[in-house]
């Protein structure tokens, strides 16, 4: 079973649920817990098996360049089901400055 709990640290793109996992989502809470600086999130759904750098890639974003303040939680309500074959769900963090940034994810 896909977990729903992440702890994801440093400027990197995560995938937080597989394509196939079949997991209906109805939001997800973001807490940013660097306790110092802002950071930048992407949350996007990409196509299985398609190529992240090539223009015909099937990525749709939920929201791009989110910027969440210091030690502030954010939930976004979304319906998605990540059924077989079909769309996994993805988060990459950017930092706003020198501090590496720490995000908790929790899918409800």
């Amino acid at each position: 079973m896909a977990s729903r709990y992440h702890n994801i640290t440093g400027e990197v793109t995560t995938e937080l649920l597989a394509a196939g996992n079949n997991v209906a989502v109805s939001s997800i809470s973001l807490a940013n817990v660097e306790g110092t600086n802002a950071v930048s999130i992407d949350l996007f759904i990409q196509k299985s098996g398609s190529v992240v750098d090539s223009i015909t890639q099937e990525r749709y974003y939920f929201f791009k360049q989110l910027l969440l303040p210091a030690d502030t939680s954010y939930k976004y309500d979304l319906g998605f089901n990540n059924k077989a074959g079909e769309f996994g769900l993805f988060i990459k963090l950017t930092k706003s400055a020198s501090e590496t940034p720490a995000v908790d994810v929790i899918i409800y």
